[in-house]
């Protein structure tokens, strides 16, 4: 009869404690685990500057919280939805003036929206064939989306002076386009003023976004639809727009996000009170807030404000997502 001594690879192979399965496991998790946990740090950062400021805002606009409060805001008492019953009561002054707010927004956002991508479009396709200097026009094209906020809006205050404003000097001046010079930061045309820096601004934006799609597309499909005698307008319909749509989805939900909610153009540019005709919302709710120091009535026109924009964006990506799957069927 014969003995056989199990060897030491086998004993390790044999024990339950060593095995490959659960001595792979710890690894496997492991090494899912560590994405996570490098995320960890940003995801505390994300809560802490924007998850916990956005629900006290939330639980502010229930309270009636004034000047009186601000010492210690949690000590207000509880006003249930009064504030947004008096924010969206259109009778009433403040909610007159809410609404009035809302539409100039609303128009505001369209036509800046527009004309950025427009404008961003047109430049992407003109420099998209190759020729000495495209590198420096694209340079020169980038540099207003480049500089700070705040130096491009202080540059175009001065050049809206009524007096030695560079527009004015422009327009009057040199061209004769007006009779006298215009005010520009106060009346009906600061909202031709707003409008001009924003669209100054944000272009560059949707220039660089959509030369960066239109990396993606083949140079083969131009040729050949050169080749079957397509002119530029029709390879730029049949080719190059439809190619854009997934660039374009993205683009134009961003430049509505970010212009509809522009706080820093407004303000640097007219200041705490924006005219009439440049009441944007954003403005309106700083001035509902801090100016007269209704942190409440402020706090719900804010929510109201993030339940429209979720409202737009929910149905914005339900009509696009429709439209992919149809082009794609």
């Amino acid at each position: 009869m014969t003995t056989t001594v199990p060897t030491d690879a086998a004993v390790r192979h044999s024990s339950p404690g060593t095995a490959d399965g659960p001595r792979r496991r710890p690894g496997r998790i492991r090494r899912i685990g560590l994405p996570y946990l490098l995320l960890l740090p940003a995801l505390l950062l994300e809560l802490l500057v924007h998850l916990v400021p956005m629900v006290i805002g939330i639980v502010m606009s229930f309270k009636e919280l004034t000047q009186f409060y601000i010492r210690d805001w949690t000590t207000a008492p509880w006003n249930g939805l009064d504030n947004y019953r008096m924010s969206v009561d259109f009778n009433a002054p403040a909610g007159e003036a809410l609404l009035h707010s809302f539409l100039v927004t609303v128009g505001f956002t369209l036509l800046s929206v527009g004309l950025c991508w427009l404008i961003g479009t047109a430049a992407a396709v003109c420099l998209q064939d190759t020729f000495r200097g495209r590198g420096l026009l694209r340079a020169l094209f980038l540099v207003p989306y480049a500089l700070p906020v705040y130096t491009a809006v202080i540059t175009w205050v001065f050049m809206f002076q009524h007096d030695n404003g560079l527009v004015n000097h422009v327009l009057h001046d040199q061209l004769g386009l007006t009779d006298k010079p215009s005010f520009w930061l106060i009346g009906d045309n600061s909202f031709i003023a707003l409008l001009t820096v924003s669209v100054w601004k944000g272009w560059p934006f949707a220039f660089l976004i959509v030369m960066a799609g239109l990396q993606n597309i083949p140079k083969e499909l131009y040729e050949a639809a050169a080749l079957d005698g397509a002119g530029m307008w029709q390879q730029l319909r049949r080719i190059t727009l439809p190619s854009l749509r997934p660039v374009n989805q993205v683009l134009v939900l961003v430049l509505f996000l970010w212009t509809f909610n522009d706080f820093n153009t407004p303000y640097v540019l007219f200041g705490k009170t924006a005219p009439e005709a440049a009441d944007l919302i954003s403005v309106h709710i700083y001035q509902a807030s801090f100016v007269t120091w209704n942190f409440g009535t402020g706090s719900a026109m804010s929510v109201l404000l993030l339940l429209f924009l979720l409202l737009v964006t929910g149905v914005y990506l339900v009509l696009t997502s429709r439209g992919r799957r149809t082009a794609d069927v």
